[in-house]
């Protein structure tokens, strides 16, 4: 298959947090891409700005129509939504709900208005399919969520994901590309998984055991790269490889598991994190309630994409290079278990 033509302007929106920040950072340091142009109403931390050379920097807020003029003035090709990565740490509340809609409304009109825009990228999440009891073992993309989400940024994403496929009806000469990322870890991003994993006493839903995944963060930007880069249209699940339930991620973590009923989870989670953390909200519940497997095949056949990282690296590297500290230590746990496997021998043997 012959390589897709590159880019030769690109406008990243959310340049402001980690994934679209760093993003512009890729695509700035591609020599093929002649224009890249960051846009956020936040201006983005000095280090994130130096980082970003020789891309420019737009202080414009997406919900308005100046994201358009924008869009026309640097006859933008490619647009990547990446302002939806606010959802790694912020909490959900009715200001982000309107920001995800609106602005994307905006993007995706002043994309269908553009005769330059030829292709558009989003940044989702596996959050579209929810988390209920009666999932599959597996969520493939063409998988119906059992229990769609109501509310939060599962939500807000689905009708997003709604407003560009509406987009791509209209004009077909559009290309789509939509990429939903697993939970993201990495010793840098700050997320709302992370912030909870990192509590030293980490409510847990009593009798549940959720499978959980993982996609590090350095994966997570290299597969919007690819996105913008292999121009492979299409939804992809993106996540890395394996599974751990969350009993195994507190443990390898050395911190102290607290079953509590689930109504009870998000109220008690709050009590123990940081005001600084980001909070873990009731939409999430779910999520460590039931866990969340996706079916990635299409990430590798379709997309042409493989994540350096397992789901079980990328754990061990958030362990290693992140800032949690263990309350009990690996040895602990180690012989915690032997204890344990030595006297249920034992009970076997009487």
């Amino acid at each position: 298959m012959p390589s897709p033509e590159a880019p030769r302007s690109v406008l990243v929106t959310g340049a402001s947090t980690f994934l679209g920040g760093y993003l512009v950072a890729r695509l700035a340091a591609n020599p093929e891409i002649e224009t890249v142009l960051a846009v956020d109403s936040r201006v983005p931390r000095k280090d994130l700005l130096r980082r970003m050379g020789r891309a420019e920097f737009l202080r414009l807020d997406i919900r308005r129509p100046s994201i358009a003029k924008a869009i026309a003035s640097y006859n933008v090709d490619t647009v990547v939504h990446a302002a939806t990565s606010i959802m790694e740490a912020a909490p959900h509340s009715a200001a982000i709900k309107e920001f995800n809609l609106i602005g994307s409304m905006q993007v995706c009109a002043a994309c269908q208005r553009s005769p330059s825009v030829k292709r558009v990228v989003l940044r989702s999440t596996a959050m579209v399919y929810g988390a209920s009891s009666k999932d599959p073992s597996h969520f493939a993309e063409g998988t119906a969520a059992r229990r769609e989400p109501k509310v939060g940024y599962g939500r807000d994403l689905l009708d997003v994901e709604g407003y560009v496929r509406g987009l791509a009806r209209r004009r077909q000469d559009i290309d789509i590309t939509i990429v939903r990322p697993q939970a993201i870890l990495g010793p840098r991003i700050n997320t709302r998984m992370g912030s909870y994993l990192s509590l030293p006493i980490v409510p847990t839903v009593i009798g549940m055991e959720p499978r959980l995944q993982f996609l590090h963060e350095e994966d997570a930007l290299a597969a919007m790269e690819h996105a913008v880069l292999a121009n492979r249209p299409g939804t992809y699940n993106v996540s890395g490889d394996g599974v751990v339930t969350l009993t195994q991620a507190i443990r390898r973590l050395g911190h102290i598991q607290m079953p509590v009923p689930k109504g009870l989870l998000a109220p008690i989670t709050g009590v123990f994190q940081d005001l600084r953390s980001a909070k873990l909200r009731s939409s999430q519940t779910d999520f460590l309630t039931y866990g969340r497997v996706l079916d990635t095949t299409r990430m590798r056949t379709e997309f042409g994409f493989v994540p350096r990282y397992t789901t079980d690296q990328t754990l061990e590297d958030f362990i290693r290079r992140g800032s949690s500290s263990p309350v009990i230590g690996a040895d602990t746990w180690r012989g915690l278990e032997h204890r344990v496997v030595s006297a249920a021998h034992r009970l076997v043997e009487v």
